[in-house]
C-alpha cells in the first residue's frame, strides 16, 4: 500500500521540489505551505509529516503539538543548526531531524527509516502476565477482557510497560503524560490516577504484579531486575 506523506513547507520551491521527488519514488502526497493550511487539511490520513520548524504563521512544533493525539510521525528539518530547537523537537515526540541544506537521497533513505520504525510499531502487542496491550489501538485486555482506561491511564501504563524492568521516577512520568504542565499537578491527582490504572490491571492492588513502587526511586513495571 502507498504511504501518504504530508509536506509542511513554506518555502514553493522546495515544497514542488519534495512533492516531485516523493511522487516518483512511489509515496502519495498532501502539500501546505503554513500551520493554518496544514491545520485544514487535518482530514487527511497521513503516514508521516515531513515539516519545516519555520513557518509564516507559527512553527513546525506547535503544529505538532496540536495534532499529537492523531499519533502522526514527524521528521522535522529546519535552515538553523540549532541544538536547542533538535532538543525541544525530540522533546515533543520527533521521529527524525535534518538540518537543511540536506542531500536528497540522505531524506529518502530517514523517510524510510521512519516508516519502517513506525509501522513496526504499530503491529506490536504487548504481553506479560495476562495483561495484553496493542499499542496500535490503544486497547489494553486481562485475560482477554476489554480494560477500558482513560487516556492518561492509558498512557501511565504505556510508559512504563516500553521500559519494563527499568525505574522510572515519577518526575519522568509527570513530564511524559502530563506534558510540561505536569510540574503543576496536584500530588493527589497522580495518586488518584495511578490507583485508578492499578485497579482496573491488578489481580489484586493491594499486592501489584504489574506496576511496582520501588521505594524512594518510582516505578517499574514486572521484576525489578535492573
Amino acid at each position: 500500500m502507498q504511504k501518504k506523506l504530508f509536506i509542511i513547507e513554506d518555502d514553493a520551491l522546495l515544497n514542488d521540489g519534495l512533492n516531485a521527488l516523493l511522487k516518483k519514488h512511489g509515496y502519495l502526497t498532501v502539500q501546505a505551505y503554513s500551520v493554518q493550511g496544514a491545520s485544514e487539511m487535518l482530514n487527511e490520513t497521513i503516514d508521516l509529516a515531513i515539516v519545516d520548524i519555520g513557518l509564516p504563521d507559527g512553527t513546525g512544533l506547535d503544529f505538532s503539538r496540536k495534532i499529537k493525539s492523531l499519533n502522526v510521525p514527524f521528521l522535522f528539518f529546519t535552515a538553523r543548526d540549532d541544538e536547542e530547537q533538535m532538543v525541544k523537537a525530540f522533546d515533543i515526540g520527533a521521529d527524525d531531524y535534518l538540518v537543511k541544506p540536506f542531500s536528497l537521497t540522505v531524506l529518502l533513505k530517514h523517510i524510510e527509516a521512519v516508516l519502517r520504525r513506525t509501522e513496526k510499531s504499530k503491529n506490536a502487542v504487548f504481553s506479560y502476565k495476562g495483561l495484553t496491550i496493542d499499542f496500535s489501538k490503544k486497547q489494553v485486555k486481562c485475560d482477554n477482557k476489554m480494560v477500558h482506561l482513560t487516556a492518561k491511564e492509558y498512557k501511565i501504563l504505556e510508559l512504563l510497560v516500553k521500559n519494563q524492568n527499568k525505574i522510572i521516577t515519577k518526575t519522568i512520568i509527570l513530564e511524559k503524560v502530563w506534558d510540561q504542565y505536569g510540574l503543576f499537578v496536584e500530588e493527589n491527582t497522580f495518586h488518584v490516577t495511578l490507583n485508578r490504572l492499578r485497579k482496573k490491571i491488578e489481580p489484586d492492588s493491594r499486592k501489584p504484579i504489574y506496576i511496582k513502587n520501588v521505594f524512594g526511586l518510582g516505578y517499574i513495571f514486572g521484576d525489578e531486575t535492573c
